[in-house]
């Protein structure tokens, strides 16, 4: 066997490892999907039970809610635009698309940081009313995640520094994308169906 049909079956391989990984993460996904639809179920069924409590119209503040909205999805068209630099294989742009990304998103969890104190500090906590329960339940399980996302980014900026764009992080970054753009989705779910409705 020749030294290039070596270096083509190497080749074939990494694509191989790179098209698993990012099925392996759809169907993760799938599984995180279903975990979100329970807890949207929970809150659907939870949502009228404020035990004399406060009601979504008496706390919510649409307006702070709708700037976090449109920091989350503004973070989702940086990062599309960083996986246009990495098809490009422009490892500068992609660090800054990443980078401008990762301040959104970390943006959007100081906001949401910021609801869940005051509301706590007015006497609203999740022991309050199982609304609030699940409400906190909700919305903090989708903050973690994008939490975890931060993690993910700070991760792959130390990755392309030390690594490069090669056959590795590729796939990674993919995988990040769908990650990103899935709690982006999840993220207009709860605006439209907890605090939209809430308000109404």
């Amino acid at each position: 066997m020749t030294t290039e049909t070596l270096s083509h079956h190497d080749a074939h391989d990494h694509h191989d490892a790179g098209g698993t990984k990012v099925f392996g993460f759809w169907v993760y996904l799938m599984s995180d999907l279903v975990i979100f639809g329970s807890l949207f179920a929970t809150y659907a069924v939870l949502m009228k039970g404020t035990a004399g409590g406060p009601t979504g119209a008496d706390i919510f503040e649409l307006p702070f809610i709708l700037v976090e909205t449109f920091l989350l999805l503004f973070s989702s068209f940086t990062y599309g635009m960083a996986v246009l630099a990495m098809n490009a294989g422009r490892i500068g742009q992609i660090q800054a698309w990443l980078g401008i990304t990762f301040l959104l998103g970390a943006a959007f969890v100081g906001m949401e940081i910021y609801e869940f104190q005051h509301l706590i500090h007015a006497g609203f906590g999740p022991d309050r009313s199982a609304f609030l329960s699940s409400f906190f339940t909700l919305v903090g399980t989708h903050g973690l995640h994008v939490t975890f996302g931060l993690i993910w980014i700070l991760v792959m900026l130390v990755q392309l520094r030390t690594k490069g764009l090669n056959d590795v992080t590729r796939p990674r970054i993919l995988c990040l994308s769908l990650f990103w753009h899935f709690l982006d989705i999840v993220w207009i779910c709860v605006f439209s169906f907890v605090y939209l409705m809430g308000v109404l």
